[in-house]
């Protein structure tokens, strides 16, 4: 329990999993336990080795079973008072941006630039938005992650045994993701799959990075091109075949196409040249997702771009029909 006059947690916790509770990572439990921590937070109690399961130290893909023992150090938590309000606006526009929804599961069109989760400097995040949304709900987690300025669909299970069950259909790669984006310059044909190694690493200043690397991870992504705008720009589709942070941003930037408005990926000057024509944000969307529903029924929902982004694609089908003419 945490101190209200403080938000410190007293003393060590120890928690039994339940069987219910078998099967989710360590990290994602203790996203649920410790509600209002920051992922920061909980990676770094981890990494040191605060946080123990059956007296032994665990890495934060760590799966846990029913009957684990927890250690959980003393960590501060804000205060009861201090969770962020959402604004009518945005409760609205996630109202809105509902695109499939039942008893155990949620999809939502997630604008850019909203994180999935608060914590790191975010105040607020999907999750907490979409838990004041839903107030009445009692278990609302995300299944898997989006990068902040990435737009489109994410699931969001409404009960644990929702949950459970993605997160296995995940880790068997039988959710099929599928993602458009609007990348620099003439994406030929014959690139139709990367596959190139992936390796994750930090700068000096502590900023993190993925880059190509023969000692990284397999990863694979099919492409398929939906649009070509003369010379300057193409609309794909991609298809990752593994989930790797920030695969397709990295991709498409080692085949010579990197993803228009990516800060860290991209090309500064040409991010800047079509954010004058209205491309204010990276332009990667998780444009639908399929996968079968535990009672075998096939599920496939689609998120459409937001109308600030299709206009200003419009404006980019005159552009490069005026190229062409000259």
């Amino acid at each position: 329990m945490a101190d209200e006059s403080t938000g410190i947690q007293k003393g060590v916790q120890f928690i039994t999993v339940e069987e219910d509770q078998g099967g989710q990572r360590i990290d994602n439990f203790l996203r649920t336990a410790l509600k209002g921590a920051p992922k920061s937070l909980i990676y770094r109690v981890l990494r040191k080795g605060e946080v123990r399961v059956n007296k032994k130290r665990i890495k934060p893909e760590y799966k846990l079973q029913a009957g684990d023992l927890i250690r959980v150090p003393p960590v501060r938590l804000p205060e009861k008072g201090d969770a962020p309000v959402v604004g009518d606006k945005l409760l609205e526009h996630l109202e809105s941006a509902v695109v499939y929804e039942d008893d155990a599961l949620m999809v939502i069109n997630k604008p850019s630039g909203l994180a999935v989760h608060g914590g790191s400097g975010v105040n607020l995040g999907l999750i907490e938005a979409v838990r004041q949304l839903r107030s009445n709900q009692r278990f609302l987690e995300l299944v898997h992650r989006l990068d902040r300025d990435t737009s489109g669909c994410i699931m969001i299970a409404k009960k644990r045994s929702m949950l459970r069950y993605l997160h296995e259909l995940l880790r068997q790669h039988k959710v099929q993701k599928i993602y458009h984006a609007l990348v620099q310059g003439r994406w030929e044909s014959k690139d139709k799959r990367v596959d190139a190694p992936l390796l994750r690493g930090e700068l000096k200043s502590g900023e993190r990075f993925v880059r190509v690397d023969a000692e990284g991870k397999p990863s694979q992504t099919d492409f398929r091109i939906l649009r070509r705008y003369g010379t300057s720009a193409t609309l794909i589709e991609a298809r990752p075949r593994t989930g790797r942070t920030h695969q397709i941003r990295v991709h498409t930037q080692f085949v010579g196409h990197p993803i228009i408005g990516d800060p860290k990926y991209g090309v500064d000057a040409i991010n800047q040249q079509y954010r004058e024509l209205g491309f204010r944000r990276l332009m990667l969307h998780a444009a639908a997702l399929e996968l079968k529903l535990p009672d075998g029924t096939p599920l496939k929902v689609e998120a459409a771009l937001d109308a600030q982004v299709a206009q200003a694609l419009e404006k980019l089908v005159t552009s490069a029909e005026a190229q062409e003419q000259r």
